[in-house]
């Protein structure tokens, strides 16, 4: 994920800012059986990793079972491929094939509505994308809409009319970049709670070069998560136990699931942030997430004598 990204982390401050005003508000509306816990998805934005082979992937696993093992390691993936092509029903049944029961896609929405057209005279490739992304039935997760930064405040009654067209079976979030949302309250205001009304979720990224888009407002009790890590910076495993503190909180609020999509320069580094992820988690929230992102046992040669 090159949004955001910075060269030099020097200047950049990783704290987090407080929750917007209306956040508690939103989570205590929908707060879930304290008894239940609360269910994280951890993954990734490709299952298409060479580097994992010998680690986290069989050392000889041809490409195309690439997402079978991907699935044996995390429960969800940002499924950026949805963004340049709306897959074919093979397409989508080879997919849940491959995958668990519990396992969640995440597809993105493709590029030609989201920034080409910016949303607008889009009703039969929405059509199209939506069909096909039902299909992955319980396998489907939150889908995300990411708006292009050049979407700005004075666009909301697109997005108002976009979203009121989508199926209400389609579980969505919504990304926005244009510096505006968050600068002007007004619009801000009005643009979440247009979310809030109609049931979507917002995406929070964490990045360095983009700390505004770090707007901390939930507007269900679901949240969309996108971490660009640093190639194991020390600031990845602070920034990481901020999250998991205030992942706690919010849990005790009334938060009911998180999806957590980990970026990385290079992705080798994912699974190593991810696993501490894992720990702090079980730690902290007393979770049981430590079956994720297991290093494969590593094949030992025989002696020669």
């Amino acid at each position: 994920m090159d949004f955001g990204y910075l060269p030099d982390l020097s200047a950049v401050d990783f704290r987090l800012p407080p929750d917007h005003p209306d956040t508690l508000r939103q989570l205590h509306s929908n707060a879930r059986d304290v008894s239940r816990r609360p269910t994280v998805f951890l993954g990734c934005p490709v299952w298409h990793n060479k580097p994992w082979r010998g680690t986290y992937y069989p050392a000889k696993a041809p490409e195309k079972d690439f997402l079978h093992h991907y699935a044996r390691q995390f429960n969800t993936i940002e499924l950026n491929t949805t963004h340049y092509r709306i897959p074919d029903e093979a397409t989508i049944k080879r997919w849940r094939e491959a995958v668990t029961p519990e396992f969640k896609f995440c597809p993105k929405f493709p590029q030609v509505i989201s920034h080409e057209h910016q949303l607008v005279n889009t009703a039969d490739l929405t059509d199209a994308f939506c069909s096909a992304i039902l299909c992955l039935e319980e396998n489907l997760g939150v889908s995300f809409l990411q708006l292009p930064p050049t979407f700005g405040p004075k666009k909301l009654p697109i997005l108002e009319h976009y979203l009121l067209s989508l199926p209400e079976a389609l579980p969505l979030a919504v990304e926005f970049r244009h510096p505006d949302w968050f600068t002007d309250f007004e619009a801000g205001r009005e643009a979440f709670a247009l979310l809030e009304a109609c049931r979507v979720s917002t995406v929070l990224t964490d990045t360095a070069g983009r700390r505004d888009v770090l707007h901390m407002r939930l507007t269900t009790p679901t949240v969309f998560f996108r971490f660009n890590g640093y190639s194991l910076h020390p600031t990845d495993y602070t920034r990481v136990n901020a999250w998991v503190k205030r992942f706690k909180y919010w849990f005790q609020e009334g938060l009911q699931t998180v999806y957590f999509f980990m970026h990385q320069h290079h992705i080798e580094h994912a699974p190593t942030l991810i696993r501490y992820l894992i720990e702090e988690l079980d730690k902290i929230c007393h979770l049981d997430l430590s079956y994720l992102c297991k290093p494969l046992p590593q094949e030992v040669q025989g002696k020669l004598f």
